[in-house]
């Protein structure tokens, strides 16, 4: 089994994480290791769940801090193991999240006089559908695991705090037609064809822009996936358009809904609504919220796209992402990181976690 030493430098210890494959569904050897470094800190009460860890103190303190990060990656594309080149940190996961979840594992063993009580939250299978998804799991099964004063989710995000999240749905619009001969088109009624006027209130249509505690957020409507035809000398008699809205957090999925119903009102299509999760409000006016933003010297900006502090907000926990790393760097085959991120990062919630620090 790896051995991770927690209080290794955290740029050492991202590194560490990141050669232990983790590709969804395959978490196991990094829970295990994961599981017996925090179990070696004696203050922490630990629980192992399928490959997600869970540890928490309980010493009284009068507010609850959780870090939560998830364990798994995408595929690895020839980026494991890791590589250092200079100031940056190269390898799967590098990024999206195992910096942020090194930063944590880091601070859980390295601060001796904590301000708030500690839970921390080490997932798995976040990077694929949702029924997987480890936090849901918890959330429906240990319940009492999540529950704090303020969630700090390490996704990446530059060292920026990105408070809140973007909810997103997506609806399949379908068109109906007659099939017949390409050679006698004129018999028939082509499904593709009726899907312009949608593709044409898309390319006109106008997102709106949202400031919530500071927090701006863009609205995006976007056609995702387009399907049918039968053979090449075959008129279509049925299509399909998928399209994606990603919406501010100040609607909710019924409300975005109603909206991408009313964009599309008049079309011989029908409408159904195939996926759907709420956003979640950044929630920054929140005192534990108020002092993690005051330690980052008020970096903050909105988080685009869907992450899991939805899941915390659902549960009127304040939330945010940070963590080290450039989120359009996630998921690609030259993942990296700046290792000056790491540190900082670690400084910042040292300085908010630690009743020590300056």
């Amino acid at each position: 089994m790896s051995i991770l030493d927690l209080r290794a430098d955290p740029i050492e210890l991202t590194a560490a994480l990141v050669d232990i494959p983790s590709v969804s569904h395959n978490e196991a050897e990094i829970a295990d290791a994961v599981e017996a470094a925090l179990r070696d800190q004696t203050s922490f009460e630990v629980v192992r769940m399928g490959n997600s860890v869970l540890a928490r103190t309980d010493r009284g303190l009068p507010s609850r801090a959780i870090l939560a990060g998830h364990l798994d990656t995408v595929p690895i594309a020839d980026n494991v193991p890791s590589r250092r080149d200079g100031d940056v940190l190269h390898g799967c996961g590098t990024v999206d999240m195992k910096s942020g979840d090194a930063v944590f594992l880091h601070l859980a063993a390295t601060i001796e006089e904590p301000a708030h009580d500690l839970t921390l939250i080490f997932y798995d299978c976040e990077e694929i559908a949702a029924e997987f998804n480890g936090l849901g799991r918890i959330e429906r099964e240990l319940p009492e695991w999540l529950r704090g004063d303020v969630a700090i989710l390490g996704e990446p995000s530059g060292g920026y705090i990105e408070a809140g999240c973007q909810g997103t749905l997506r609806v399949r619009l379908t068109a109906a037609g007659t099939r017949a001969h390409s050679a006698r088109s004129w018999l028939g009624d082509n499904a593709i064809h009726k899907l312009w006027p949608a593709l044409q209130r898309l390319s006109e249509y106008s997102a709106r822009s949202v400031d919530i505690d500071g927090c701006v957020y863009r609205e995006g409507l976007s056609a995702v996936r387009v399907g049918g035809g039968v053979a090449g000398n075959v008129v279509p008699d049925a299509a399909h358009l998928d399209v994606n809205f990603r919406f501010a957090p100040d609607r909710t999925v019924e409300q975005a809904t109603t909206h991408v119903l009313e964009v599309f009102d008049g079309l011989d299509l029908t409408i159904e609504r195939t996926d759907s999760a709420p956003g979640a409000l950044p929630g920054l006016s929140a005192a534990p919220a108020k002092a993690l933003i005051a330690a980052a010297g008020g970096e903050v900006r909105a988080k685009y796209g869907w992450t899991d502090v939805s899941r915390f907000a659902a549960l009127g926990i304040p939330a945010v992402n940070y963590g080290p790393g450039d989120p359009n760097l996630a998921h690609k085959p030259e993942e990296h990181v700046p290792v000056a991120q790491i540190t900082e990062v670690t400084r910042v919630l040292r300085q908010y976690l630690a009743s020590e620090a300056p």
